[in-house]
């Protein structure tokens, strides 16, 4: 297989810069958030005797998921309603693909529509 890999214009190489410096700020506050959050609820929890009580990390990150899933297909995430379900579909198809290419995981697509 021949894979194309176009040459960037200039300007071209600014906006990708640009978007992946502003990626790489998302993700380090998306971390620190997580990170502030399962502090907040370990304190929380330890302040009431419940220290066994406490989410994991994992947990804060999966509301995330959950709420960011939302949006891109255009739902309240609060409500879970509205929303595109073709875009909720090609959403979950490329989750699937990811698990499938990347950590080997025994997981048929949904076929293609």
């Amino acid at each position: 297989m021949t894979e194309n890999c176009p040459v960037l214009t200039p300007a071209e190489r600014q906006i990708a810069d640009i978007i992946r410096r502003a990626d790489r700020t998302l993700a380090a506050a998306v971390s620190l958030a997580l990170g502030e959050a399962a502090k907040q609820a370990a304190e929380g929890m330890r302040a009431i005797g419940q220290e066994d009580a406490s989410p994991a990390l994992q947990y804060f990150a999966s509301v995330v998921h959950q709420r960011m899933y939302c949006l891109m297909c255009g739902a309240d995430p609060d409500t879970f309603e509205g929303g595109n379900r073709d875009i909720a579909y090609h959403v979950v198809r490329n989750s699937q693909n990811i698990a499938r290419h990347y950590w080997s995981a025994v997981i048929e697509p949904y076929p293609p529509k």
